[in-house]
């Protein structure tokens, strides 16, 4: 039976990148490097590069939605016991209603043209992440959340 690799302790860290086309795998790639001392399983990396590249996708979009005004990101990440908690926040645009979407499943049950443009991101945000919550305050957008990755071996 093969053992899980060893879990080092993560130090917390930040990442700050400026919105534009190459800003998620600009974030991704530093996020990544920043977690391979908890060795995580191939599945686990695959869940927080999925989670964050839907979120820094949705604020170059939708947040600095000109891009003509691009603007910083910021990332800080910490690792606890239950799992990679991350805050994600912005200066962009706030998003509609001051709430983060609902992530609704979306009905695929059609021709693919009629398929709707967007939508499948933020359900699989929610289905994924943990104790996600959004907040504007002093103009900017934070977006906290808790992956369930890393965890200690049962």
């Amino acid at each position: 039976m093969r053992q899980p690799a060893a879990r080092s302790a993560l130090c917390p860290f930040e990442i700050t990148v400026h919105s534009g086309p190459h800003a998620a795998r600009e974030a991704l790639t530093l996020l990544l490097d920043g977690l391979t001392c908890l060795a995580l399983e191939a599945e686990e990396v695959c869940v927080v590069r999925l989670v964050v590249a839907e979120m820094l996708n949705n604020i170059v979009e939708h947040a600095y939605s000109d891009a003509d005004l691009p603007g910083p990101i910021h990332i800080a990440c910490h690792h606890a016991p239950d799992g990679l908690h991350l805050a994600v926040s912005d200066e962009g645009l706030p998003m509609p209603d001051l709430q983060a979407p609902l992530g609704l499943p979306q009905e695929i049950d059609r021709p693919v043209c009629d398929l709707p443009e967007g939508g499948f991101g933020w359900f699989l945000i929610r289905d994924l992440a943990k104790d996600l919550s959004y907040r504007r305050l002093a103009q900017k957008n934070r977006i906290d959340l808790r992956l369930p990755v890393g965890l200690p071996p049962r």
